[in-house]
């Protein structure tokens, strides 16, 4: 499966009415459905898009596109325009899709539009526009205003918490702070490891070595950590038999003990909390 990365995401951003959207076939792509199921999931839910989530493009601005985007000439001779979607649209997406998939990708696609509206912001007179854009948010169901709010401000540190089934954000939300925090070295230690786990540590910086410690029928195969390092660098998959907990160790100073597998986050009710005694981290390293 290919890793979802940032430089892909910004690709299929485009600018039509002074907005930045992702056009129908490309987020179908992303989210790995069809485009004719992701749009009629839309039509059921209508009440969820208004114009300003999601629109469609007229004729000049479907040419300019083809114009500008090889892998559109498909719609050159279509007698229908596609239909394109704001960061707002992206974020009720993962409401109506209805998997774990479709929420984990519209996690990735909306931390790509906060990190361009971020530069943008440096823009005389776009701020404006933002700020305005984001004061308008009334999501309800997923709680997409928790997510803006989580994405564009720093967060204190959270020492302990329980996180119930079906906190799918929240727990991987929780995950991937943890992830960034890391400046140095990242050691994971978990049994039942798979894919998704690479997914998670592309968001780390390029610098920060991983360490992963499991099992040794680990899903994930020498070709996978071959093609995660030629991109992102620095993991290793060391085997182990001797742990039966889940932790993360960021930069040899804080350790969390985690109550579920990396891959199972949000599936069931599952509590984590960081170590403070700093020989309980020691003894762990000397272990590894």
């Amino acid at each position: 499966m290919e890793l979802l990365t940032t430089k892909i995401i910004e690709s299929r951003i485009f600018t039509f009415q002074g907005k930045q959207v992702m056009v129908d076939r490309d987020l179908a792509e992303l989210f790995q459905v069809e485009v004719k199921r992701l749009n009629e999931q839309v039509k059921r839910n209508s009440l969820r898009f208004p114009a300003h989530f999601r629109f469609q493009l007229s004729d000049t601005e479907k040419n300019e596109l083809v114009a500008n985007c090889d892998r559109f000439e498909i719609l050159k001779h279509s007698s229908s325009n596609p239909y394109v979607f704001t960061e707002q649209g992206v974020a009720m997406l993962s409401a109506v899709l209805r998997s774990e998939k479709a929420i984990m990708v519209s996690i990735q696609i909306m931390n790509t539009f906060v990190e361009m509206r971020k530069v943008l912001a440096h823009h005389s007179g776009l701020l404006q526009r933002v700020e305005s854009i984001e004061s308008r948010l009334q999501l309800n169901d997923q709680h997409f205003e928790k997510i803006f709010t989580a994405l564009e401000q720093g967060k204190p540190t959270v020492k302990q918490d329980v996180f119930f089934k079906g906190q799918i954000f929240d727990a991987y939300s929780f995950v991937i702070d943890l992830i960034k925090k890391a400046e140095i070295t990242l050691v994971i230690i978990d049994s039942y490891i798979d894919l998704s786990i690479l997914e998670m540590l592309t968001e780390k910086s390029k610098i920060v070595s991983v360490t992963i410690i499991t099992q040794k029928n680990t899903p994930i195969k020498a070709l996978d950590i071959e093609k995660f390092n030629a991109q992102y660098g620095k993991l290793e998959i060391k085997h182990s038999q001797d742990f039966h907990d889940r932790f993360l160790i960021i930069d040899h100073k804080e350790l969390y003990h985690i109550g579920a597998s990396l891959k199972d986050l949000g599936k069931k009710c599952f509590a984590f909390s960081m170590v403070e005694d700093k020989s309980l981290l020691q003894n762990l390293i000397n272990k590894i």
